[in-house]
């Protein structure tokens, strides 16, 4: 097999999908001195051309012949049907590296084009992308959830440095699992906040990103530092009539939010359990009013 690592450093760059995540990786392997040749794009070329000034779109068949690694940053259920369609098509993968930035699929999703010689790799970049050109210097320092064969672990680990991140290696079983665990950190967190948001501003708060801003800063840090140790709130206290006040209020004012605040919340009272922070009687107390309110 003809490695990247046998040939000149600098590889030429080629985009299927250059949208929010395909055009900011792009310029981000400019910036390390790749060379980017061509894009496709169709809703996205708009938000491309700001990161890849002049760059030529093109069909993807041409964008993948025209390059020596090809971003193929398209949608998570896109990528399987994608790779089909390129072999189907006789695209000329030979040879070439093929990077998508799914965190859900690891290399065996392209597994059709490796059959033809192309050389795969996982490399998902642990970030939300807005689209905006600040992406590009967010990526510094991010992690990267990474999945290859063997011999290419050299070719992702130095790709990924390049663009100034650092390369985590996920087993190729283990994607599914990695990629649950960002969705519900990541998404569900932002879900929380526009949630909460929206109560305090029925209680008659005018700004609550002013007042939720450090209190979630605060939570955040404690529980990355701290795990279950740092949980505070009426539940890691046992406190079960506020609690029982909470889901009143809820009821009354939001009542769609009554299933996720009761879902989390016998969440965190097995966590403050395993914590020592919430004592068998008082939790005992605490469940039975989160099942009385179901």
């Amino acid at each position: 097999m003809d490695l990247p690592t046998q040939r000149p450093g600098r590889l030429k760059v080629g985009v299927v999908g250059a949208g929010r995540v395909g055009a900011v990786l792009a310029a981000a392997l400019a910036r390390a001195g790749h060379r980017v040749v061509a894009a496709s794009a169709v809703a996205s070329l708009l938000r491309a051309q700001e990161l890849l000034h002049g760059l030529p779109f093109l069909a993807p068949q041409e964008v993948v012949a025209a390059a020596d690694l090809v971003l193929l940053t398209v949608p998570d259920d896109a990528l399987a049907d994608l790779a089909a369609g390129m072999v189907e098509a006789g695209v000329p993968v030979q040879g070439r590296i093929l990077v998508h930035a799914s965190g859900r699929h690891g290399t065996a999703v392209l597994a059709p084009l490796a059959r033809e010689g192309g050389l795969p790799l996982a490399l998902h970049p642990v970030m939300t992308f807005t689209g905006r050109t600040d992406d590009l210097e967010r990526l510094t320092g991010v992690s990267f959830g990474v999945t290859a064969p063997g011999p290419l672990r050299p070719v992702a680990e130095a790709l990924v440095v390049e663009m100034g991140a650092e390369p985590v290696w996920i087993a190729e079983e283990q994607r599914t699992t990695y990629h649950a665990a960002l969705a519900l950190g990541a998404n569900h967190l932002v879900t929380l906040v526009v949630e909460a948001s929206g109560l305090l501003r029925a209680a008659g708060v005018a700004e609550p990103g002013r007042m939720l801003g450090p209190l979630l800063g605060a939570a955040l840090d404690n529980g990355l530092r701290l795990g279950g140790q740092g949980l505070t709130g009426p539940v890691a206290r046992g406190d079960a009539g506020t609690v029982s006040d909470h889901l009143a209020a809820l009821k009354a004012v939001e009542p769609d939010a009554v299933p996720g605040y009761l879902a989390l919340a016998r969440r965190t009272a097995d966590l403050a359990l395993d914590s020592g922070l919430l004592k068998p009687e008082d939790a005992e107390r605490l469940l039975g009013v989160l099942a009385d309110s179901r």
